[in-house]
């Protein structure tokens, strides 16, 4: 099949390359040309258009898009130079996604993805509405109404457990161009159910459809010589920091955190560059993790390391529930720490966790998450092989459908 993915794949963010690696490396072993659809809009990560501040709301919203606008002309003109030519290199070597130097055609790149037998939506927080633009329907397939491919969703997340009334009325509009829906959360399942009035599958990230990363791991060199606490921390340093010090002064070695464009607090132990692949092998390596990350939880998990993931605090405690879900799915919601405790986290470090139960139920993950795929993949016929109509004449196609 010639499968067109449409995901954040051109962040600068761990998690975002990572889950996109993980979705493409899937399709391409299992014998399919993948491309991503490169669609990069100017609200995920340079803000976008400022708005007339009519209300309170609008007013937040032009802070949000001014912030996202300053942050990412301190990166683009004085951060770390080496580390965005390394996701780039990351890009082309692993995405297949060409860097250059003109911007790219929002507009044309959608209007190529026609020309794929099938279209994924996901994964990442594609359907999370943001406060200064809200949902974006290009994330929800609207691009794709007329196109004969497949259109389908995976994993995709809503990144919180809940949206508001107003958000949750636009929900039944922008599911219907789907085919078949999957979303990664539980609570996603939720607002799916509501929305359509069906129920959506429910499948594993990208990053849990695999269990050996030796692609990434066997060709970096940035292992430290010395034992270390990798950290990685996302939004605030609340809670992330006195864990991994905590952590840091029992075992007695020094913290590595990967640098993080739009932290806004002091850094926590020695801030390291890596690219994505190096960073899988620093959690790899690590003697203990420590992470308010779903994706700082995923290879926790993945590679057996002892963990605590620290909860987001206050205002931004919405966004545990990604990683509050894959523990409850595993059975360790123990290791999660909604707010800092010297006690806890001792205790933390001395529980044992039953990894070859926790491997048992991450091989039951990746098999839904296999098996959503493949069904959705049979249900395709290749316009190669068969006429314009006959996908949509085909048995399977006769009416949509949320799941297989």
């Amino acid at each position: 099949m010639n499968v067109g993915i449409l995901t954040f794949h051109f962040s600068d963010n761990y998690g975002a390359a990572l889950q996109a690696y993980a979705l493409r490396r899937w399709l391409t072993e299992h014998g399919h040309r993948a491309h991503f659809i490169d669609y990069r809009p100017a609200h995920i990560e340079h803000g976008g258009r400022l708005t007339l501040p009519t209300s309170p709301e609008r007013l937040k919203a032009n802070l949000k898009v001014t912030y996202l606008a300053l942050s990412s002309f301190v990166n683009r003109h004085f951060g770390n130079r080496q580390q965005r030519e390394k996701f780039v290199r990351f890009r082309e070597r692993f995405l297949d996604v060409a860097s250059g130097a003109a911007p790219v055609d929002n507009a044309a790149s959608l209007a190529a993805a026609r020309d794929f037998d099938l279209i994924v939506a996901g994964s990442d927080q594609i359907w999370s509405p943001s406060q200064h633009f809200g949902f974006d329907p290009n994330y929800f397939l609207a691009f794709a109404e007329s196109f004969p491919a497949r259109k389908i969703s995976y994993a995709a997340s809503f990144g919180r457990d809940r949206v508001s009334s107003s958000e949750a009325e636009q929900l039944p509009r922008l599911l219907h161009h789907f085919d078949a829906i999957s979303v990664r959360e539980a609570s996603g399942v939720t607002l799916v159910e509501q929305a359509t009035g069906q129920r959506p599958a429910n499948v594993p990230d990208p990053t849990l459809l695999h269990d050996d990363y030796a692609e990434l791991t066997g060709r970096s060199s940035i292992v430290p010589d010395e034992p270390y606490v990798f950290c990685y921390g996302l939004r605030s340093p609340d809670n992330i920091r006195q864990t991994a010090e905590r952590v840091s002064r029992q075992l007695g070695c020094r913290i590595l955190s990967p640098h993080n464009p739009h932290r806004r607090w002091a850094e926590i132990g020695t801030t390291v560059y890596p690219d994505p692949g190096e960073w899988v092998t620093l959690v790899k390596n690590a003697r203990f993790v420590v992470t308010n990350s779903f994706h700082g939880t995923v290879f926790a998990l993945l590679f057996r390391k002892p963990f605590i993931v620290a909860g987001l605090t206050g205002d931004k405690a919405a966004a545990n529930a990604r990683a509050i879900n894959l523990l409850r799915t595993v059975r360790l919601e123990s290791r999660f720490a909604p707010a800092f405790s010297e006690a806890n986290t001792h205790a933390l470090m001395q529980g044992a966790i039953d990894w070859d139960s926790v491997d048992q139920r991450l091989s039951h993950l990746r098999q839904a998450g296999s098996d959503f795929l493949s069904t959705q993949l049979r249900a395709v016929v290749p316009r190669s092989a068969a006429g314009p109509l006959a996908k949509r004449s085909a048995p399977q196609c006769e009416a949509r459908r949320l799941v297989a």
